[in-house]
């Protein structure tokens, strides 16, 4: 079938991308307080959009090749996400910047594209997921066309993910009225960010 590859493609793109990361977390606090969701939904998708070709395009092969890369990069990127855990526990004990109006008036979209682009290409699973292990399995569709929508479907399903997330998070506006929640958001974003560098340096340090 024709669509087939395109829905193989979705289905294998929504199982990586829809897991709880730092990427994730601050596409999900970002739509939280109605800032700059649209730039940075778009940058994320944008982004997995490019990984995606670039390893269906054969980069992933060449990666692969190169262990030492990967674990440069997991170094930078667990020092990354180590310091902005410590910037949301900053925030956590500071209930007076924890409203939407404060945050959105303080932080530029550039600067929160800045802080996006940290966490999208400075994470080494981005890599894993999108460029070698998407990159692999689209071999097994037939160039050009099957592989071209398989890479379709999986940059589809980062495009409906991060908007989806970005612009449904205003769902959850009632309960981020009070500062408590958004204490609690902020320590459990640390904790992942925190969790994931250690993952990633555990990984990378001890092969």
């Amino acid at each position: 079938m024709a669509h087939a590859p395109f829905l193989a493609g979705l289905l294998l793109g929504a199982s990586l991308i829809v897991a709880i990361g730092a990427q994730n977390a601050f596409v999900l606090r970002q739509g939280l307080l109605q800032a700059h969701r649209f730039p940075v939904a778009l940058f994320c998708a944008l982004s997995d959009a490019v990984l995606i070709a670039a390893g269906v395009g054969g980069l992933g092969i060449a990666v692969g090749q190169h262990p030492r890369v990967l674990a440069l990069i997991a170094c930078v990127g667990a020092l990354v996400l180590i310091w902005y855990g410590v910037q949301a526990l900053r925030r956590a004990f500071h209930p007076q910047v924890l409203t939407p109006d404060t945050h959105g008036k303080t932080s530029s979209m550039w600067r929160v594209i800045a802080t996006c682009a940290g966490f999208t290409w400075l994470n080494p699973h981005v890599y894993l997921d999108t460029v070698l292990l998407i990159g692999s399995l689209a071999s097994a569709w037939p160039a050009p066309l099957p592989r071209t929508l398989f890479a379709i479907g999986a940059a589809t399903a980062s495009f409906i993910w991060f908007f989806s997330l970005a612009y449904g998070a205003r769902l959850l506006a009632p309960l981020f009225r009070k500062a408590t929640a958004w204490r609690v958001l902020d320590v459990l974003i640390a904790v992942v960010m925190w969790s994931i560098a250690i993952k990633l340096l555990l990984s990378f340090l001890t092969d």
